[in-house]
């Protein structure tokens, strides 16, 4: 009798499950504690990379709490890939759907936060500009660039103040969290990424330039819904982080 894969993986992620019969070992003999030994190995292993790629949510939840929540998640969530470093894409919405967490509501953007900083850290490298490329340009020239992003760059959107709780729990004296929505841009500019926390409209404005407006479109659309807009300072953001790779400057014909 042959195990399907879909049974092997089953038993393999519910530690309550009998092992698949007809599973036997490289001598032909029924499984049994080996495959319980390798079962456990296999939790242990998909439970320490949530903790590593999860941190700031094992520290708000708890070590032991995490443990019993990655035992949730990976069997609801087995691995799609033997890389382990896209291991936890779905954990925020898992987060968002698991009813006895719902009092924590900013957990899921947190976690989007630590799974955006995790790509930022593997995306390809790529040259930046320098800040003379820009400071150099008339200012008619500058309205009419177009920007290209490094792929390491990261936006994240929140209702809650979730740069704020990155700092704290990562941060020795950072300021408490306040309440308040907060955005956050991702940066690399050397070999580990850092968030930062995006000035009122700086979202909206690099969003806007991803889709393709100009420096000039995108300020007129961004201070529309945000007069307060500091174009100086998030261009400041993006050029320390190296961010910005490249400027395209389309002049109309005369």
């Amino acid at each position: 009798m042959s195990v399907s894969q879909s049974e092997f993986r089953a038993a393999v992620l519910d530690p309550a499950a009998p092992v698949p019969e007809g599973l036997l070992d490289d001598q032909a003999r029924p499984a049994g504690r080996r495959f319980s030994v390798y079962r456990n190995n296999v939790a242990v292993s998909l439970t320490e990379a949530m903790h590593q790629a999860f941190p700031v949510i094992t520290k708000l939840l708890g070590s032991q709490n995490m443990d019993g929540l990655a035992g949730i998640y990976l069997r609801q969530h087995p691995p799609s890939s033997p890389l382990m470093m896209f291991y936890g894409e779905s954990f925020p919405e898992f987060l968002a759907d698991t009813e006895q967490l719902a009092h924590l509501g900013y957990l899921p953007d947190v976690a989007r936060l630590e799974l955006a900083l995790r790509r930022s850290y593997h995306a390809a490298d790529s040259q930046p500009i320098t800040p003379d490329a820009l400071a150099a340009l008339p200012p008619e020239d500058l309205m009419q660039a177009r920007l290209g992003f490094a792929p390491t760059m990261q936006l994240i959107r929140s209702d809650w103040p979730i740069h704020a709780i990155w700092r704290f729990n990562t941060e020795d004296g950072a300021p408490k969290p306040q309440p308040g929505a907060q955005d956050v841009l991702i940066t690399r500019p050397e070999f580990d990424p850092s968030p930062h926390l995006l000035p009122p409209g700086g979202f909206d404005w690099i969003t806007a330039m991803q889709a393709g407006q100009t420096i000039g479109q995108a300020f007129e659309a961004t201070t529309t819904r945000t007069p307060e807009f500091d174009l100086g300072a998030t261009l400041a953001l993006l050029l320390q982080g190296s961010a910005i790779t490249s400027v395209t400057i389309e002049r109309p014909e005369t």
